[in-house]
């Protein structure tokens, strides 16, 4: 009986995928069963189920703002729009209209914050410096691999870190080594190797060039 797969799936259905037939994963891992895919799938809705009505709550609130509100509750509901972001970057189906409604509310809110800062050039040279890293930050989140490694509750074992990593394409490979430091990265580099080896991938994959990349 063949596997009904979501086209937009959520973290868990994604992982999934990521195993499925992947020799780098433990035969027990590599198929998937009719059980395990409902479940995923089953989870990965009600986690967009909770996305949606912390969601629509979130921008209540934001709408509701008072003018002279004070800054901190305004840089508080910053960080939790921040947050919804990421969520949202990790989760099942088109999630865009709900991202670009949570920028027009960080523009709405920094606006506010800047016109606060008033003349004081170091504060405003600082807010600057966050909306960049900001805008970098959503950047990588548009690689689903970026999302469910940052998720608190990520289906990513740290021991399915290295074959995860060599798994998956380029363009979120290199997007993912960004969240990891250069000792992250050796201990990286050493999980791999051995994982290649135990899998018996001949030295001229192209999936051993990549140890390189990710320690140097």
């Amino acid at each position: 009986m063949p596997l009904h797969f979501s086209q937009l799936p959520g973290r868990r259905e994604r992982h999934l995928l990521r195993k499925q037939n992947n020799p780098l994963f433990p035969p027990e891992q590599r198929h998937i069963g009719e059980e395990a895919l409902l479940e995923a799938q089953r989870l990965d809705h009600e986690e967009l189920e909770r996305f949606i009505g912390d969601f629509r709550r979130l921008v209540q609130r934001a709408v509701a703002l008072q003018p002279n509100v004070g800054s901190e509750v305004v840089l508080e509901l910053k960080e939790e729009l921040d947050r919804a972001y990421e969520r949202s970057a990790g989760l099942a189906d088109d999630q865009h209209e709900a991202q670009q409604a949570i920028l027009r509310l960080l523009d709405l809110l920094m606006d506010a914050v800047r016109r606060g800062a008033g003349e004081d050039q170091v504060a405003l040279s600082e807010l600057e410096q966050e909306r960049l890293a900001r805008q970098a930050h959503f950047e990588l989140l548009r690689q689903p691999l970026v999302a469910d490694l940052l998720d608190p509750d990520s289906p990513i074992g740290a021991e399915e870190l290295a074959a995860t990593l060599l798994s998956t394409d380029e363009e979120a490979f290199h997007a993912a080594l960004l969240l990891f430091d250069q000792d992250q990265r050796l201990l990286l580099r050493r999980d791999a190797e051995r994982l290649l080896q135990s899998a018996c991938i001949a030295p001229t994959e192209p999936l051993w060039q990549r140890l390189a990349e990710l320690a140097p």
